[in-house]
Protein backbone atom coordinates (compact mmCIF):
# COMPACT_ATOMS: atom_id res chain seq x y z
CA UNK A 1 0.00 0.00 0.00
CA UNK A 2 1.56 3.78 -0.64
CA UNK A 3 2.71 5.37 2.16
CA UNK A 4 2.58 9.26 2.59
CA UNK A 5 5.76 11.18 3.06
CA UNK A 6 6.83 14.28 5.28
CA UNK A 7 9.63 16.91 4.07
CA UNK A 8 10.90 19.07 7.11
CA UNK A 9 12.47 20.07 10.09
CA UNK A 10 12.53 17.77 13.51
CA UNK A 11 13.45 19.79 16.48
CA UNK A 12 13.36 19.94 19.92
CA UNK A 13 11.40 22.51 21.60
CA UNK A 14 12.29 24.24 24.99
CA UNK A 15 9.02 25.44 25.88
CA UNK A 16 9.40 28.21 28.68
CA UNK A 17 6.68 28.90 31.29
CA UNK A 18 5.66 28.41 34.71
CA UNK A 19 8.25 25.38 34.10
CA UNK A 20 10.59 24.60 31.33
CA UNK A 21 10.76 21.64 29.57
CA UNK A 22 12.08 19.96 26.26
CA UNK A 23 9.71 18.42 23.91
CA UNK A 24 9.88 16.84 19.69
CA UNK A 25 8.59 18.95 17.78
CA UNK A 26 8.90 20.90 14.23
CA UNK A 27 5.69 21.26 12.80
CA UNK A 28 6.40 18.82 9.61
CA UNK A 29 7.22 15.92 12.34
CA UNK A 30 3.97 16.98 14.35
CA UNK A 31 2.19 15.93 11.11
CA UNK A 32 3.85 13.03 10.84
CA UNK A 33 3.46 11.87 14.09
CA UNK A 34 -0.46 13.02 14.30
CA UNK A 35 -1.12 10.84 10.86
CA UNK A 36 0.87 7.58 12.03
CA UNK A 37 -1.07 8.16 15.31
CA UNK A 38 -4.34 7.91 13.29
CA UNK A 39 -3.24 4.89 11.61
CA UNK A 40 -1.88 6.46 8.30
CA UNK A 41 1.63 4.84 7.11
CA UNK A 42 3.66 7.24 6.66
CA UNK A 43 7.29 8.47 6.33
CA UNK A 44 9.74 11.04 7.40
CA UNK A 45 13.14 12.95 5.94
CA UNK A 46 14.25 15.51 8.53
CA UNK A 47 17.92 16.29 9.19
CA UNK A 48 18.76 15.57 12.95
CA UNK A 49 21.88 14.58 14.67
CA UNK A 50 23.79 11.40 16.20
CA UNK A 51 23.14 12.93 19.51
CA UNK A 52 21.06 12.25 22.28
CA UNK A 53 18.56 14.91 21.38
CA UNK A 54 18.36 13.14 17.65
CA UNK A 55 17.90 9.77 19.76
CA UNK A 56 15.12 11.22 21.67
CA UNK A 57 13.71 12.35 18.10
CA UNK A 58 14.06 8.98 16.48
CA UNK A 59 12.70 7.02 19.35
CA UNK A 60 9.53 9.37 19.24
CA UNK A 61 8.74 9.28 15.90
CA UNK A 62 9.16 5.14 15.87
CA UNK A 63 6.91 4.54 19.06
CA UNK A 64 4.13 6.75 16.45
CA UNK A 65 4.28 4.62 13.80
CA UNK A 66 6.50 6.99 11.43
CA UNK A 67 9.20 5.35 9.59
CA UNK A 68 12.56 7.96 9.99
CA UNK A 69 14.02 7.40 6.68
CA UNK A 70 17.82 6.40 7.10
CA UNK A 71 19.33 9.97 5.34
CA UNK A 72 17.65 12.18 8.19
CA UNK A 73 20.52 11.33 10.41
CA UNK A 74 22.71 13.44 8.78
CA UNK A 75 23.10 16.58 11.12
CA UNK A 76 25.98 17.60 13.16
CA UNK A 77 23.75 18.62 15.75
CA UNK A 78 20.04 18.39 16.28
CA UNK A 79 18.46 21.44 15.74
CA UNK A 80 16.07 23.45 18.72
CA UNK A 81 13.34 26.22 19.21
CA UNK A 82 12.59 27.90 22.37
CA UNK A 83 8.76 28.53 22.74
CA UNK A 84 7.69 30.97 24.76
CA UNK A 85 4.50 30.43 25.98
CA UNK A 86 2.59 34.02 26.55
CA UNK A 87 -0.75 34.51 28.87
CA UNK A 88 -3.33 33.51 26.30
CA UNK A 89 -1.54 30.42 25.49
CA UNK A 90 -0.05 31.62 22.50
CA UNK A 91 3.68 30.52 21.62
CA UNK A 92 6.29 32.81 19.95
CA UNK A 93 9.87 30.93 18.99
CA UNK A 94 13.25 31.68 18.52
CA UNK A 95 15.65 28.99 16.75
CA UNK A 96 19.12 27.52 16.33
CA UNK A 97 18.51 25.59 14.00
CA UNK A 98 20.42 23.89 10.43
CA UNK A 99 18.18 22.51 7.41
CA UNK A 100 20.00 20.40 4.84
CA UNK A 101 18.84 17.88 2.47
CA UNK A 102 20.17 15.88 -0.53
CA UNK A 103 19.01 13.58 -2.65
CA UNK A 104 15.79 11.97 -3.37
CA UNK A 105 15.06 9.08 -0.77
CA UNK A 106 14.90 5.59 -1.61
CA UNK A 107 11.30 5.14 -1.24
CA UNK A 108 8.38 3.66 -3.38
CA UNK A 109 6.26 6.65 -4.32
CA UNK A 110 4.20 7.89 -2.00
CA UNK A 111 0.84 8.68 -1.82
CA UNK A 112 1.00 12.55 -0.92
CA UNK A 113 3.94 14.57 0.03
CA UNK A 114 3.83 17.35 2.73
CA UNK A 115 6.24 20.11 3.96
CA UNK A 116 5.73 23.36 5.40
CA UNK A 117 7.63 26.10 7.69
CA UNK A 118 11.09 26.22 8.15
CA UNK A 119 11.68 23.51 5.57
CA UNK A 120 10.29 25.16 2.55
CA UNK A 121 12.81 28.53 2.74
CA UNK A 122 15.43 27.93 4.68
CA UNK A 123 18.54 27.37 2.62
CA UNK A 124 20.13 24.90 1.59
CA UNK A 125 17.50 22.74 2.28
CA UNK A 126 14.74 24.20 0.81
CA UNK A 127 16.25 23.80 -2.20
CA UNK A 128 16.24 20.39 -2.51
CA UNK A 129 12.71 20.32 -1.07
CA UNK A 130 11.50 22.37 -4.20
CA UNK A 131 13.16 19.67 -6.51
CA UNK A 132 11.63 16.56 -4.09
CA UNK A 133 7.93 18.33 -4.37
CA UNK A 134 8.25 18.56 -8.50
CA UNK A 135 10.00 14.90 -8.65
CA UNK A 136 7.05 13.20 -6.77
CA UNK A 137 4.19 15.23 -8.01
CA UNK A 138 3.37 12.49 -10.74
CA UNK A 139 2.51 10.14 -8.04
CA UNK A 140 1.54 12.21 -5.26
CA UNK A 141 -0.66 14.76 -3.79
CA UNK A 142 1.10 17.60 -2.76
CA UNK A 143 0.57 19.59 0.64
CA UNK A 144 1.71 22.60 1.77
CA UNK A 145 1.86 24.49 4.95
CA UNK A 146 3.93 27.96 4.90
CA UNK A 147 3.34 28.33 8.66
CA UNK A 148 5.70 31.15 8.91
CA UNK A 149 8.77 31.69 11.32
CA UNK A 150 9.41 35.68 10.81
CA UNK A 151 12.45 35.07 13.11
CA UNK A 152 14.15 32.90 10.55
CA UNK A 153 13.53 35.07 7.51
CA UNK A 154 16.02 37.46 6.71
CA UNK A 155 15.22 38.26 3.38
CA UNK A 156 11.60 38.71 3.51
CA UNK A 157 11.07 38.89 -0.25
CA UNK A 158 12.28 35.79 -0.91
CA UNK A 159 10.76 33.82 1.34
CA UNK A 160 7.33 35.48 0.07
CA UNK A 161 9.00 33.95 -3.13
CA UNK A 162 9.41 31.02 -2.28
CA UNK A 163 6.43 29.92 -0.53
CA UNK A 164 4.40 31.39 -3.43
CA UNK A 165 6.73 28.87 -5.80
CA UNK A 166 5.51 26.02 -3.41
CA UNK A 167 1.83 27.40 -3.75
CA UNK A 168 1.32 27.47 -7.45
CA UNK A 169 2.97 23.30 -7.57
CA UNK A 170 0.50 22.37 -4.71
CA UNK A 171 -2.75 20.38 -4.40
CA UNK A 172 -3.75 21.55 -1.36
CA UNK A 173 -2.39 24.48 0.47
CA UNK A 174 -3.59 25.08 4.53
CA UNK A 175 -2.50 28.52 5.66
CA UNK A 176 -2.75 31.12 8.59
CA UNK A 177 -4.51 34.48 8.85
CA UNK A 178 -1.44 35.29 10.89
CA UNK A 179 0.70 34.42 8.19
CA UNK A 180 -1.14 35.89 5.38
CA UNK A 181 -0.72 38.88 7.58
CA UNK A 182 3.06 38.20 6.87
CA UNK A 183 2.65 37.46 3.54
CA UNK A 184 0.66 40.04 2.14
CA UNK A 185 -0.04 42.51 5.01
CA UNK A 186 -1.65 44.79 2.05
CA UNK A 187 -4.59 42.74 1.47
CA UNK A 188 -7.01 40.58 2.80
CA UNK A 189 -6.46 37.28 4.56
CA UNK A 190 -9.30 35.63 2.00
CA UNK A 191 -8.20 37.64 -1.21
CA UNK A 192 -4.89 36.20 -0.51
CA UNK A 193 -6.59 32.69 -0.17
CA UNK A 194 -8.51 33.03 -3.25
CA UNK A 195 -5.64 34.33 -5.50
CA UNK A 196 -3.58 31.20 -3.88
CA UNK A 197 -6.14 29.24 -5.74
CA UNK A 198 -6.31 30.03 -8.80
CA UNK A 199 -2.75 30.09 -9.17
CA UNK A 200 -2.66 26.13 -9.00
CA UNK A 201 -4.17 23.98 -5.54
CA UNK A 202 -7.36 22.41 -5.40
CA UNK A 203 -7.91 23.25 -2.64
CA UNK A 204 -6.58 26.62 -0.38
CA UNK A 205 -7.69 26.09 3.44
CA UNK A 206 -7.68 29.27 6.17
CA UNK A 207 -7.58 29.23 9.55
CA UNK A 208 -8.70 32.15 11.16
CA UNK A 209 -8.19 31.90 15.10
CA UNK A 210 -11.45 32.52 16.95
CA UNK A 211 -13.45 32.85 13.43
CA UNK A 212 -12.89 29.58 12.61
CA UNK A 213 -11.95 28.25 8.91
CA UNK A 214 -12.66 28.60 5.05
CA UNK A 215 -11.67 26.48 2.74
CA UNK A 216 -12.03 27.26 -0.96
CA UNK A 217 -12.26 25.44 -4.20
CA UNK A 218 -13.55 25.47 -7.79
CA UNK A 219 -17.24 24.68 -6.54
CA UNK A 220 -16.70 27.94 -4.21
CA UNK A 221 -16.25 27.95 -0.24
CA UNK A 222 -16.83 26.07 2.65
CA UNK A 223 -16.83 27.22 6.56
CA UNK A 224 -16.62 25.70 9.66
CA UNK A 225 -16.98 27.25 13.30
CA UNK A 226 -14.22 26.56 15.78
CA UNK A 227 -15.07 24.46 19.14
CA UNK A 228 -14.38 25.94 22.02
CA UNK A 229 -12.39 24.30 24.49
CA UNK A 230 -10.27 25.48 27.57
CA UNK A 231 -6.97 26.57 25.85
CA UNK A 232 -3.61 25.16 27.88
CA UNK A 233 -1.61 26.34 24.98
CA UNK A 234 -1.45 26.25 21.01
CA UNK A 235 1.58 24.68 20.37
CA UNK A 236 0.87 22.61 17.15
CA UNK A 237 -2.75 23.55 16.37
CA UNK A 238 -2.21 24.41 13.16
CA UNK A 239 -0.04 21.52 12.86
CA UNK A 240 -3.31 19.37 14.43
CA UNK A 241 -5.42 20.99 11.81
CA UNK A 242 -3.05 19.97 8.43
CA UNK A 243 -2.94 16.41 10.06
CA UNK A 244 -7.35 16.05 10.34
CA UNK A 245 -7.55 17.87 6.80
CA UNK A 246 -5.37 14.94 5.78
CA UNK A 247 -6.94 12.06 7.49
CA UNK A 248 -10.23 13.95 6.06
CA UNK A 249 -9.44 13.84 2.41
CA UNK A 250 -7.68 10.33 2.98
CA UNK A 251 -11.03 8.88 4.15
CA UNK A 252 -12.72 10.54 1.13
CA UNK A 253 -10.30 8.92 -1.13
CA UNK A 254 -8.97 11.92 -2.75
CA UNK A 255 -5.14 11.51 -2.11
CA UNK A 256 -2.67 10.30 -5.12
CA UNK A 257 -1.98 11.82 -8.32
CA UNK A 258 -4.52 9.54 -9.91
CA UNK A 259 -7.44 11.62 -7.74
CA UNK A 260 -5.73 15.34 -8.73
CA UNK A 261 -8.97 15.70 -10.94
CA UNK A 262 -11.73 14.08 -8.45
CA UNK A 263 -10.05 16.41 -5.67
CA UNK A 264 -10.22 19.22 -8.03
CA UNK A 265 -14.04 18.63 -8.21
CA UNK A 266 -14.72 18.58 -4.35
CA UNK A 267 -18.13 19.22 -3.84
CA UNK A 268 -18.64 21.75 -0.76
CA UNK A 269 -20.16 19.53 1.70
CA UNK A 270 -16.85 17.11 1.62
CA UNK A 271 -15.04 20.31 2.00
CA UNK A 272 -17.35 21.07 5.05
CA UNK A 273 -16.51 17.82 6.50
CA UNK A 274 -12.98 18.11 6.28
CA UNK A 275 -12.78 21.66 7.82
CA UNK A 276 -14.89 19.49 10.71
CA UNK A 277 -12.47 17.24 10.97
CA UNK A 278 -9.31 19.39 10.99
CA UNK A 279 -10.73 21.18 13.97
CA UNK A 280 -11.82 18.63 16.23
CA UNK A 281 -8.46 17.56 15.69
CA UNK A 282 -7.00 20.85 16.48
CA UNK A 283 -9.37 21.42 19.49
CA UNK A 284 -8.13 18.27 21.08
CA UNK A 285 -4.47 19.56 20.57
CA UNK A 286 -4.96 22.51 22.02
CA UNK A 287 -6.45 21.17 25.52
CA UNK A 288 -3.23 19.86 26.13
CA UNK A 289 0.29 21.03 26.47
CA UNK A 290 3.05 20.58 23.95
CA UNK A 291 1.98 19.54 20.66
CA UNK A 292 -0.20 16.22 21.71
CA UNK A 293 -1.71 14.84 18.51
CA UNK A 294 -4.36 12.28 19.37
CA UNK A 295 -4.92 8.88 18.23
CA UNK A 296 -7.72 7.28 16.73
CA UNK A 297 -9.13 5.93 20.40
CA UNK A 298 -8.42 9.75 21.76
CA UNK A 299 -10.67 11.44 18.90
CA UNK A 300 -13.70 8.88 19.40
CA UNK A 301 -13.56 9.18 23.00
CA UNK A 302 -14.04 12.70 22.90
CA UNK A 303 -16.69 12.94 20.48
CA UNK A 304 -18.27 10.24 22.86
CA UNK A 305 -17.77 12.08 25.54
CA UNK A 306 -19.33 15.48 24.39
CA UNK A 307 -16.44 17.34 25.42
CA UNK A 308 -17.39 20.95 26.47
CA UNK A 309 -15.64 23.89 27.16
CA UNK A 310 -15.60 25.51 30.87
CA UNK A 311 -17.60 28.82 31.27
CA UNK A 312 -15.21 31.45 30.24
CA UNK A 313 -12.71 29.41 28.13
CA UNK A 314 -10.77 30.95 25.57
CA UNK A 315 -10.95 29.15 21.94
CA UNK A 316 -9.28 26.95 19.98
CA UNK A 317 -6.74 29.25 17.81
CA UNK A 318 -5.72 26.64 14.74
CA UNK A 319 -2.72 28.87 13.18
Amino acid sequence: MARGLVIGEALIDIVEGRITAEHVGGSPLNVAVGLARLGRDVDLLTYIGADARGRRIADYVKAAGVRLLPASIAAERTSTGVATIGRDGSASYTFDLNWCLSGIPPVPPPLFVHTGSIAAVREPGCLAVAALLDAYRISATITFDPNVRPTLSTDRDLARERIERLVEGSDIVKVSDEDLRWIDPDRAAADVARTWLASGPAVVALTMGDRGSVAFCAAGAARAEIRPVPVVDTVGAGDAFMVGLLDRLADLNLLGADRRAELRHINLDALASVLEAAARTSAWTVARAGAQLPDRAALKAAAQSGEEPVADAPRTVPR
